[in-house]
Formats: C-alpha cells, sequence, structure tokens
C-alpha cells in the first residue's frame, strides 16, 4: 500500500504516457513514490472522473471517500489530489517510472483487455499476399480463418 501524501504544496510537473498519448501535467502533490494529480488532471491522463459514487471510467466504478484523506484521495490547501499510482495498483494495470525524468508511463487497464478477449473478434487488419495485393482481415468475416505468424528472431 502506498504512503499517503504529507501536506506538501504542489511540485513539479511531470510528463504521463497511457494510450498513445502524452499528457503534461502542470503540478503534481509532493510524495516520494507516488503519481498524485488533481482531478482534472486525471481525466485527462486515462478517462477516469470522480463522481459521488467513485472514480469510474464508463461501467468500471471503484468506490472513493472523498470526506476523508486514504490512499486514493486527499485534499491539501483546500485542494483535491488523486493518486494515479494506487488506482493503477488496484486495477493491476502495469506501469513504470522515471523518477528523474518524472516520467510514468501507464500500460493497457486489464479490464479493456478482458472485453476484447470476451468478444473473441481480433481487430482488422491488412497484409499482402504473395502478389502484393492487400487483403483485409474482414474480408473474411463469417468464415473461419488460420492465421499463422512467424519470425526470425
Amino acid at each position: 500500500m502506498s504512503t499517503v501524501a504529507c501536506a506538501e504544496p504542489p511540485s513539479d510537473p511531470a510528463t504521463v504516457l497511457y494510450d498513445d498519448r502524452v499528457v503534461a501535467v502542470e503540478q503534481t502533490l509532493a510524495a516520494p513514490n507516488d503519481l498524485w494529480v488533481t482531478p482534472e488532471d486525471l481525466t485527462r491522463i486515462n478517462g477516469f472522473e470522480i463522481k459521488p459514487q467513485g472514480v469510474c471510467l464508463e461501467e468500471l466504478c471503484i468506490p472513493l471517500r472523498q470526506d476523508e484523506d486514504s490512499d486514493l484521495f486527499v485534499t491539501r490547501r483546500g485542494q483535491a489530489w488523486f493518486n494515479v499510482t494506487q488506482l493503477a495498483e488496484r486495477l493491476d494495470q502495469a506501469f513504470v517510472v522515471d523518477q528523474e525524468h518524472r516520467v510514468w508511463s501507464f500500460g493497457e487497464l486489464p479490464a479493456k483487455r478482458t472485453a476484447f478477449l470476451e468478444s473473441a473478434r481480433a481487430p482488422d487488419f491488412t497484409l499482402q499476399d504473395r502478389d502484393g495485393n492487400d487483403v483485409r482481415l474482414s474480408d473474411f468475416l463469417g468464415k473461419k480463418v488460420l492465421i499463422v505468424t512467424w519470425a526470425s528472431w
């Protein structure tokens, strides 16, 4: 479990990499191992919103007490702060951090991967056949397809 950020003023900016985007965060709450951001920056980073029932992304909601400090949410000097790294840990979302450069990179949410796997539908892609013609996976919709891949490494 992470430690709750202290009562220090906001610290240096940070950069967050997520979902093929780079999000510049102007202020973070000083904490040695966690990324604390404002609720507005939380939404810019990963789409989660703080609502009365919790912190939510579409149908996914994590209960969140907003009337007292916790490992996910604190209020300092009248400003609410949210712990993005603690949310990632609760959701089993992979992340890495470069503390020296204040860059955080978050992997895909496992909950999103699960939905993809349950649909049993591969994303559409295009490859060239032996004659150089484009062939799309969607061209075979409704048919059984065997895809064989190989790499020399």
